[in-house]
């Protein structure tokens, strides 16, 4: 068994004890297998075990992903975005999840051949050193995105404080759940809003008992080819 094999199975029992915490029912918690720091070769080696939602955050590691392996999967990007480099972007991939601004939402709308399943960025910590919108923007924002017809907004994803103090992390999770419930709730045909992509490598069990149907694993589950270089080398 590889160790990414090793790594899944971890992960997945996890989950699934995240969910048992948390009464929730047994819904589909999609992992996305953060790529962005690994070489082609163990992304392979992730989608052979049977990952099939794959996460970039450059233009550049994307393009060079795609292009080296054929192989059946959905590509997240997950880091922001830079209006310039939207058209190397947004036909390549299935989801993005760091809409955050009207003008991202306009060069998406007159680049994009299809409709691009967006994830809307919230700042729900309000930390100057992330991106995305508070909650109350959210929500004027994604009314805002109505006559966009090449935008679907699927759902919200924000980014929790690296902290220990997990009461913090909890709320800012429980803070966007009310915010995607409240959304769905006005039934917006261009923003069904059922999805929340919350939950890392250090936190993605609380993200679960939250109510994440995404999370995005990087360290946790393919590693770090560099940091595990630098650690042979020491």
């Amino acid at each position: 068994m590889t160790k990414i094999l090793t790594n899944l199975d971890k992960i997945n029992s996890q989950i699934q004890t995240a969910q048992q915490r948390s009464n929730r029912e047994a819904t589909n918690v999609q992992i996305i297998a953060v790529t962005k720091e690994v070489s082609v070769e163990r992304t392979q080696e992730a989608i052979d075990a049977g990952l099939i939602h794959l996460g970039e955050n450059r233009p550049e590691g994307l393009k060079q992903k795609i292009e080296a392996i054929q192989a059946n999967v959905h590509w997240h990007y997950i880091g922001s975005l830079q209006t310039r480099k939207v058209k190397q972007v947004i036909n390549e991939i299935d989801y993005l999840h760091s809409l955050d601004r009207l003008s991202l939402a306009e060069e998406i709308e007159k680049r994009a051949t299809k409709p691009v399943k967006c994830f809307v960025q919230v700042n729900v910590s309000g930390e100057q050193s992330k991106h995305g919108l508070t909650i109350d923007d959210a929500v004027t924002f994604i009314e805002s995105l109505q006559n966009f017809t090449k935008i679907q907004v699927v759902g919200l994803m924000t980014m929790a404080p690296n902290t220990e103090d997990e009461t913090i992390i909890r709320s800012v999770f429980k803070q966007l759940k009310q915010c995607q419930q409240q959304i769905a709730e006005r039934g917006f045909a261009h923003a069904p809003c059922t999805e929340l992509s919350m939950g890392m490598s250090n936190d993605f069990e609380i993200a679960v008992e939250e109510g994440a149907t995404f999370v995005r694993v990087g360290t946790a589950l393919v590693g770090n080819e560099r940091g595990e270089q630098d650690e042979h080398e020491k």
